[in-house]
């Protein structure tokens, strides 16, 4: 029986984070969720009352995801500015291939579900390795790469939406985009700058 309860949560959730990735939670419908999985709406409120909990649980299973593979890309030791372009890259992988974790960013987006904000599983390990010494000349190069860093996992966010939305885009996968702009910034970063 509790194998069986835990199978049907799973079938929700998942279902679940294909709706919200879709349509965002305003545009969401539990009988397509129910039906999606394969299940009836009194096995869906037995595990989530109501489709703010739902959403809720969404979100948490995306952040904990999103956490895990922090830690894993972190845990590699690389130099600071480095470890902030595989973070991007890896972050842009996670949105391409984990539907849980699109739903949980746009959920985070709509201010849906409550906490946590997808944001917050990644975020502050960007903003510490860019505090590390030597990552940035100026606080306003920092903050440049902040922004860089943020702006390319965003957009690449909106963008496998769009790809979603209009199949067979024939410019690579975002992940591949995102890396080969850090490489350039890598790059000109570490290069001595011409002399005249």
């Amino acid at each position: 029986m509790q194998d069986r309860a835990a199978r049907t949560r799973r079938l929700v959730l998942r279902a679940a984070a294909r709706e919200f990735d879709s349509n965002g939670y305003a545009g969401s419908s539990l009988s397509r969720i129910t039906r999606a999985a394969g299940t009836s709406v009194g096995a869906l409120t037995f595990h989530f009352p109501n489709k703010e909990e739902l959403a809720g649980a969404v979100r948490a299973e995306g952040d904990l995801t999103t956490r895990a593979t922090v830690r894993t890309v972190t845990a590699r030791q690389e130099p600071a500015l480095r470890a902030v372009a595989s973070l991007s890259v890896a972050l842009t992988t996670l949105l391409e291939e984990d539907v849980t974790v699109r739903a949980a960013a746009r959920l985070s987006r709509e201010d849906a579900g409550g906490t946590p904000q997808w944001m917050s599983a990644w975020w502050p390990a960007v903003e510490e390795r860019l505090r590390s010494p030597g990552v940035a000349r100026t606080s306003a190069e920092a903050r440049a790469l902040a922004s860089l860093s943020r702006l390319l996992v965003l957009g690449a966010e909106n963008d496998i939406r769009r790809r979603a939305a209009c199949p067979g885009t024939p410019d690579g996968r975002p992940a591949q985009r995102v890396a080969h702009i850090w490489e350039l910034v890598l790059r000109g970063l570490t290069t001595p700058p011409e002399v005249d």
